[in-house]
């Protein structure tokens, strides 16, 4: 799929956030979400899981389920959505609404403090009706 730009790609996150389950999206309190080209091949190296493509989000923050009582008055958490990276592993606009909406979803999952079972299993809720 070809590059579309910065301010159309954010549009089309905004459109991928109003779409994921409204449990996850109306908790998600203080949570910045920012566009970026690609994560660095630092960021990449350490984020690597051994999976081939690249890294498509990036959640960074405190989970909910490891704040104490006196984590208030911090700065947003903050989820990336790496634009460039999704863009070139999808090939029609469609299959990039559907990823950004599994990335937001994915990190979500994580700002949640939630296992990668459970958040595959959301995924697969949110595609399938249920387990694929």
């Amino acid at each position: 799929m070809g590059e579309v730009t910065k301010a159309a790609f954010e549009r089309l996150v905004r459109e991928a956030l109003d779409a994921i389950p409204a449990d996850f999206r109306d908790r998600m309190q203080n949570v910045e979400i920012v566009v970026e080209d690609r994560a660095s091949a630092a960021l990449e190296e350490e984020m690597s899981d051994g999976a081939e493509g690249g890294l498509f989000g990036l959640y960074q923050g405190t989970p909910l389920t490891e704040r104490t009582w006196a984590h208030g008055n911090t700065l947003p958490d903050r989820i990336t959505v790496f634009q460039r990276t999704i863009e070139e592993a999808c090939d029609s606009e469609d299959e990039v609404f559907e990823e950004v909406c599994l990335t937001l979803i994915h990190e979500a999952g994580h700002f949640f403090g939630l296992s990668e079972d459970e958040i595959q299993a959301i995924e697969d809720e949110f595609w399938y009706g249920g387990p694929a």
